[in-house]
């Protein structure tokens, strides 16, 4: 498998406060690596820096052998505008919040962006559009508002928004945590059936299940650091390291 994302050397300060310290990572294609950690542990924006939302001040974060925030690798000469949105057209992102229009309908929520960003014909972005809200159990719910959707089904629209555009990466961040307990699941199988598809994912999340079940390799991020990686069973079943086993007791007992 080729790696989809490579990250080398990424660091982010804000201010005095280093919250990225020289982060190593590559994602596969087809890979669904699931990042784990404390909060303020640098999960979000670790994302953030892949999605060229924030600068990273040292390092280099490539997309297919692109540089995603700046004209080249170890460069800081930002990119314009219109080509960082070019990239991030390639790059899905579903945040913990909705983020949808509530003004416009969820099928209309999904097409804006093949529209706009893409350039696709009206019709056929509705029909792209279409496509995923029934691929994620929506086809009833086409013509509602947000405010008219559960928690859950606006999430549903925001991973349909999202995989529309066909990213080469998806990016998803804490994506269940917004949502009542009941409203987790119905998100999640979501996911797993993309990952079953082969589409390629970097996804922060609190749930470990779907980390044991569904990812293909889990990190563990402390202080900014990855401090231990590898397969979701051997990873969480076996930690090597106090500040892991401190963590999914702590995340054990949430869950109780």
């Amino acid at each position: 498998m080729s790696d989809v994302l490579s990250i080398r050397g990424l660091k982010k300060r804000f201010g005095t406060h280093t919250v990225l310290d020289g982060i190593d990572l590559d994602v596969a294609r087809g890979e669904v690596l699931v990042v784990i950690g404390a909060s303020g542990s640098g999960k979000t924006t670790l994302l953030r820096c892949v999605n060229a939302l924030v600068p990273y001040d040292e390092g280099s974060v490539t997309l297919e052998g692109t540089e995603v925030y700046y004209t080249a690798p170890n460069s800081r000469v930002r990119r314009g505008d219109r080509a960082l949105a070019r990239i991030r057209a390639d790059i899905g992102m579903v945040f913990q919040l909705f983020n949808l229009f509530p003004h416009l309908s969820a099928l209309d929520n999904v097409a804006l962006g093949l529209k706009v960003t893409r350039g696709v014909p009206r019709k056929e972005a509705e029909a792209r559009a279409a496509h995923w809200l029934s691929r994620v159990g929506l086809s009833e719910r086409m013509g509602h508002l947000p405010a008219q959707l559960s928690g859950g089904q606006q999430q549903r629209v925001g991973i349909a928004r999202a995989v529309a555009m066909e990213p080469k990466l998806l990016l998803l961040d804490e994506i269940t945590s917004a949502l009542d307990p009941e409203l987790v699941g119905e998100v999640l199988d979501v996911v797993r059936s993309l990952a079953g598809d082969g589409m390629t994912m970097l996804m922060v999340t609190h749930e470990m299940q779907f980390a044991r079940d569904a990812g293909h390799r889990v990190v563990f991020m402390d202080s900014g650091r990855i401090a231990e990686q590898g397969e979701p069973r051997a990873v969480l079943g076996s930690p090597q390291s106090e500040r892991l086993r401190k963590f999914l007791r702590r995340i054990e007992l949430r869950t109780e």
